[in-house]
Formats: C-alpha cells, sequence, structure tokens
C-alpha cells in the first residue's frame, strides 16, 4: 500500500517515483514503533521485502541488458565511444579523489566513485519522454553515453563484487579474481554472438506459460551461478539480458518483464529507505553535498566536452551534460553490494542522501538546461574584457 501510494503521488506530480519510494521506506522504518498487531516498521516482514527487492534488482538489469545489445555498441560510432570515454574518465576520477580525500581506504573509495559515476537510465529516458526531447540530435549522444555506462558498470560491478564479496586476502588472489570476473563476462560476450540461431529455436515456443518458466529459470539459474563466481547476481541478469537482447525474442520477453520489473523494483527502492535510519542521514550531509557539486559539475564538464567534440551547440552539449545527472538505481545497487560484503557505517546513509537529493535535483536541471545556458552565457559574456574604444 504504501509503495502503492508512492507511486501515485509521483505520477500525480509528473516526477519520477525513486525518491518518493526511498522517502516513503525512510519513513516507515524500524524506528516506528507496534501499535497492538500493527507492525509499522515492517520488522517482522523485512526478510521477505529484502528478499522481494533483490530479485527488483535482478529484473531492473536483466531488462536494462535487454534494451542495450553487443551489436549496438559495436554500431554505436566514435563520437558515441569518446564521449561516452570523457564521461566515465571524468566522474571516475572525481569520484576516486572524493572518497580518497574524505578518508575512505581502497575499497571505500572504488564503491564511492561508483555511487557518484554511473546515472540512472530510468530517470534519464523517463525525463527525455516527459519533456519530448526523443527528436532532438543530443539525444543519440545522451543514449549512448547511458549504453556506454551500462559496459563500464557490468566490468566494474563484476570487479567491485569479487573485491567486496570474495575472502580473498592476498593480492595475487584478488587479481585471480579479477581475471576469473572479466574472463567470465567475456564468454557471455561470445555467447551472445554465437549462440544467437541456438537460442531462437530454444525459445520458439508457443506457450506463454511455458516461456516465461524457461526464461525466469534461465535469470535465476545464471544469477545463482554468478554469486558462486563472486560476481554480483544483478550482474548475471544483466549479462543473460544482452545474450537474449541479440534473439528474435527480445520483445516478447520486454513485454513479459516489464510489469515484474516495475513491481519488484519498487519494492527494491521501498526495502532500501527500510534499511536507512533516518536519523542516521545527518552524519552524511555534507559528504553527500560535497558529492552532489561534485557530480553536477563533472557531468556538465563531460557533457560539454563529448557535446562539442561531435559538433553539437553549446546548448545542445550543456543538455547533454545535465540530462544525465541524475542518480538512482545503480548508485544504490553498489550501496547494497557493500553492504553485503560487510561494508556498513555511513556507505549506506551516504548514497541514500545523495540519491534522494540528485533523483530530485537532476530533473529540475534537464528541465532548465536551457535557462541555465542562457544564464551561463550571460554570465561569461558580462566577465569577457571588453576592447577599448578606438575613439
Amino acid at each position: 500500500m504504501l509503495a502503492a501510494a508512492a507511486a501515485l503521488l509521483s505520477d500525480r506530480l509528473r516526477f519520477t517515483v525513486i525518491p518518493f519510494l526511498i522517502l516513503i521506506g525512510l519513513a516507515a522504518g524500524p524506528h516506528l514503533p507496534h501499535i497492538g498487531p500493527v507492525d509499522l516498521g515492517f520488522e517482522e516482514s523485512r526478510e521477505i521485502l529484502d528478499f522481494l527487492g533483490r530479485i527488483g534488482v535482478l529484473f531492473l538489469l536483466f531488462y536494462l541488458g535487454l534494451e542495450f545489445s553487443v551489436g549496438r555498441l559495436v554500431r554505436s560510432g566514435r563520437s558515441i565511444a569518446f564521449g561516452g570515454s570523457i564521461y566515465i574518465a571524468i566522474n571516475f576520477t572525481a569520484g576516486v579523489l572524493f572518497g580518497w580525500l574524505v578518508g575512505f581506504d581502497p575499497t571505500g573509495v572504488l564503491v564511492v566513485a561508483g555511487i557518484t559515476t554511473i546515472s540512472s537510465s530510468a530517470i534519464v529516458a523517463k525525463m527525455i519522454a516527459d519533456l519530448r526531447r526523443a527528436a532532438n540530435p543530443e539525444t543519440e549522444m545522451i543514449l549512448g553515453i547511458i549504453m556506454f555506462e551500462d559496459v563500464f558498470l557490468a566490468v566494474y560491478l563484476s570487479v567491485l563484487s569479487g573485491l567486496v564479496l570474495s575472502e580473498s586476502g592476498s593480492i595475487a588472489e584478488t587479481m585471480l579474481q579479477m581475471v576469473v570476473v572479466v574472463g567470465y563476462i567475456l564468454l557471455f560476450f561470445v555467447f551472445a554472438r554465437r549462440a544467437t540461431p541456438h537460442l531462437n529455436r530454444l525459445l520458439d515456443i508457443r506457450s506463454g506459460e511455458t516461456f516465461v518458466l524457461v526464461v525466469f529459470a534461465a535469470l535465476f539459474f545464471v544469477a545463482g551461478f554468478s554469486e558462486i563466481l563472486h560476481v554480483a547476481e544483478a550482474i548475471g541478469a544483466l549479462l543473460l539480458g544482452l545474450v537474449l537482447s541479440e534473439t528474435e525474442h527480445r520483445e516478447r520477453i520486454e513485454r513479459m518483464v516489464i510489469p515484474f520489473r516495475d513491481f519488484f523494483g519498487a519494492l527494491f527502492f521501498f526495502s532500501f529507505g527500510l534499511s536507512i535510519d533516518p536519523f542516521s542521514l545527518g552524519e552524511a550531509v555534507w559528504l553527500s553535498l560535497g558529492a552532489v557539486v561534485i557530480t553536477v559539475v563533472g557531468n556538465l564538464l563531460a557533457g560539454v566536452i563529448a557535446g562539442r567534440s561531435a559538433g553539437f551547440s553549446g546548448r545542445a552539449s550543456v543538455n547533454v551534460g545535465l540530462t544525465i545527472v541524475s542518480r538512482g538505481e545503480f548508485s544504490i545497487i553498489v550501496a547494497s553490494l557493500a553492504a553485503a560484503g560487510g561494508m556498513t557505517g555511513i556507505i549506506q546513509p551516504f548514497a541514500a542522501l545523495y540519491v534522494l537529493i540528485l533523483s530530485m535535483l537532476g530533473p529540475l536541471l534537464t528541465r532548465e538546461s536551457s535557462r541555465i545556458f542562457d544564464l551561463a552565457n550571460w554570465i561569461f559574456e558580462h566577465l569577457r574584457p571588453r576592447k577599448a574604444s578606438t575613439k
């Protein structure tokens, strides 16, 4: 009921539902009391909600893999590859420096960098649709950067999960784990290119019930097997989505998955909010605000460089940078992965507050990107030294 109320409120306000789900989870956390048989804090339901939230992550990443494909990466072009590389380089470097400056250990630095680097594809896609910018020339660059981020995310989360979840203590064991993880990813890419005809025949199933069972069985099997190799189960779901996106059954699978993605994804954000003590957010305020400033500046810089290199106007380049500033599901997934590896403390409240701020600030910056460009242009015009009069 609470998640449904959050969805209705966000729909009425024409805003992304993610911050509302997290906020309502924060409001209904373990700090609330029992009133007779009613458990307002959801303490007795936490295990099942956490489990359903894990399923939500699988569907979110699985659907993302279906939307993306190995073939699209090859056909994306050098401009998108350059823009994506610039975006990742600037934002990941800024995240690493920020994590190091505020005093995290090496693994914590990587976690903070992951939280601050990846945009929310769900919020970005919704804003492009809501603002009717799909036909804008810079939208291809925006979607290309999002696609590039997905590839980086697959590699990064897999390596990070090996570092966080494995029990290896030496550098040699850690490097071996990284080799296993990268090899596992490459195996899926090869499989996606070579096994498509066989998968087309295997999935040529008339019965909708049987089709659902086969696809979901594959999803949960790959996710579980990935965990055995110390690869995040969500990345297993993403990789399976990449494989199935190459088949002729992609659209049928997408239509089938969307309701599960929306329902279980909402429970994931709600359960994440439940896991945060709102009274602990105070200690993460300055850390989150610092990360927000760095993220906005880094995104704007990366967007301008990527846009101008592709031949876009200054206005369109600013639009690129501000459209992809929102953070959401992937930042929370990184924080959840850190928590699963025993990293507690300030990481969770920092991620929650950081996502809350940018999931609300990002759409506003996107909507006002033209005015922001005009304001910046006006400021530069007035700061520019004027030529002396020749009269």
